[in-house]
């Protein structure tokens, strides 16, 4: 986690390292090399606000994600079929609600942090064992609010060595990863690059 949270921070670096080049006359083909090397992590390009003014929301946006029934389970629920929940749409963890109507959050399952150090390291069945067993839960669990900024929710995820976060605003709206968090700072790192690229040639006034 703090080896993302350094190349992250890097990449707050690369326009100042593409100015002084640009300045020692090394020209625009070494700030086109380092937008090219950014373009791994972006999916559809978002709208370039600057990293001080995107939120948590901002990213579920981009994803594009729905709530549903995928992004939760409940204490009584059998881990097998939790896990075979995170498989089949492809998530790496699950909130969970207590049992009933009301969706009280009861806590959150991890595929690595619950499932494969409770399960598979202990030898335990997951065919025999509740998710309310093995969960981290609601008193250990690490939240944001959908209007959270995405630096804020990048900090709470790496000091806390966390992979993933619920986001609530009174009731679940979304999960974010730090692949989701990551993507959306280089993303918007990677548009102020080419906005300088498109400066240095001469398309701005």
């Amino acid at each position: 986690m703090q080896g993302i949270s350094r190349a992250v921070r890097s990449c707050q670096e690369i326009l100042k390292a593409a100015i002084l080049q640009h300045a020692q006359g090394r020209e625009i083909a070494g700030i086109e090399k380092i937008v090219s090397s950014l373009k791994w992590v972006t999916s559809p390009p978002a709208q370039q606000k600057g990293l001080e003014n995107v939120t948590v929301a901002d990213v579920l946006m981009t994803k594009g994600e729905q709530t549903g029934p995928w992004l939760w389970c409940h204490t009584n629920d059998i881990v097998i079929d939790a896990v075979k929940n995170m498989a089949k749409n492809n998530v790496g963890s699950l909130v969970v609600l207590k049992p009933g109507e009301q969706q009280y959050i009861a806590g959150i399952i991890t595929e690595r942090a619950d499932y494969l150090r409770k399960i598979i390291a202990q030898e335990r069945s997951p065919n025999h064992t509740r998710v309310g067993e093995i969960m981290t839960n609601e008193n250990k669990l690490i939240t944001v609010t959908s209007d959270t900024n995405i630096l804020q929710a990048m900090q709470l995820m790496t000091e806390n060595q966390i992979r993933h976060v619920p986001v609530i605003d009174g009731k679940i709206v979304g999960m974010i990863s730090i692949k989701d968090v990551v993507r959306a700072v280089v993303e918007q790192q990677s548009g102020e690059l080419k906005q300088l690229n498109e400066y240095i040639r001469g398309k701005y006034y």
